[in-house]
């Protein structure tokens, strides 16, 4: 599905079904250096269970026009002209990595828009190291190098990989490899200089999930206590044998979550 959001096309992937915006509207945000791809198995699921899905290539990511947006505060922004475009009041915001602080500043910044946010794979602050940082902007090849071995835990590794003829952490290599030369560094120098992560979290009001997972080594859970504890009622979910990649590594543990959420957060809301 495309749409027009300040006069650029975005594509966002609607799970297989046409949308309708009369349905509750899950709004799936990726992080840095992917797509909508990474949602697919989620966003396909509830958008046959009643759901209006949006699995959004962020500007300048995957199928979407423009340039990489390069603050986290801007794709917060950028989220309540999106729904706009889509005809939509209100959504359940799901964030990933980037993506999750730009669905907890949208909470904050746009709490009328939001009916509740979940966050996999959250940090504050999401710093990132000067060596990956550097790489990012010199040498993409070693930066996804390093993305991809801190990604994903000893499940995702081959041979413990038990589905035959798919690899997960090659999968996620394309994935990265398809995204525009220069999106990496901004994505990852927006995580970096985010700064307003526990002041937005203390505004949020909405429902809130947070989803870690347990051998998460890019946002490790002792890494998202403070955000946990900022948001007032989060609920935790841990992802057992998972790293950073949980949405690939553990597919329907997050999907388990996700609904579980939903359902007690559309009935809240």
């Amino acid at each position: 599905m495309d749409l027009d959001v300040d006069g650029k096309r975005v594509f966002a992937y609607t799970g297989g079904r046409r949308f309708d915006p009369g349905l509750p509207c899950v709004v799936f945000v990726h992080g840095a250096e992917i797509d909508h791809f990474v949602w697919l198995l989620q966003s396909r699921y509830l958008a046959h269970h009643g759901y209006a899905v949006l699995a959004v290539d962020l500007p300048g990511h995957g199928r979407s026009e423009g340039p990489p947006l390069a603050r986290i505060e801007a794709i917060a922004d950028w989220l309540p002209a999106l729904l706009d475009a889509a005809r939509i009041e209100r959504a359940h915001l799901v964030g990933h990595s980037m993506g999750s602080l730009a669905v907890l500043e949208c909470a904050a910044r746009h709490p009328g828009r939001v009916a509740s946010i979940a966050l996999l794979g959250a940090a504050f602050p999401m710093r990132v190291s000067q060596e990956l940082l550097d790489a990012t902007r010199v040498d993409e090849p070693a930066a996804h190098d390093m993305i991809n071995i801190w990604s994903h835990g000893a499940y995702a590794h081959y041979p413990s990989n038990p589905g035959p003829g798919f690899w997960v952490i090659g999968e996620n290599l394309r994935l990265m490899q398809r995204q525009r030369p220069g999106v990496l560094h901004v994505d990852f120098a927006a995580c970096n200089d985010y700064a307003g992560g526990l002041e937005a979290a203390a505004r949020v009001r909405c429902p809130a999930l947070v989803l870690v997972a347990r051998r998460d080594a890019m946002t490790p859970g002792r890494a998202a206590q403070a955000l946990i504890q900022a948001v007032q009622g989060a609920r935790v979910v841990e992802i057992a044998a998972s790293g950073h990649a949980m949405m690939a590594e553990k597919p329907d543990e997050v999907l388990d979550a996700l609904r579980a959420f939903l359902a007690q957060a559309g009935a809240a809301g």
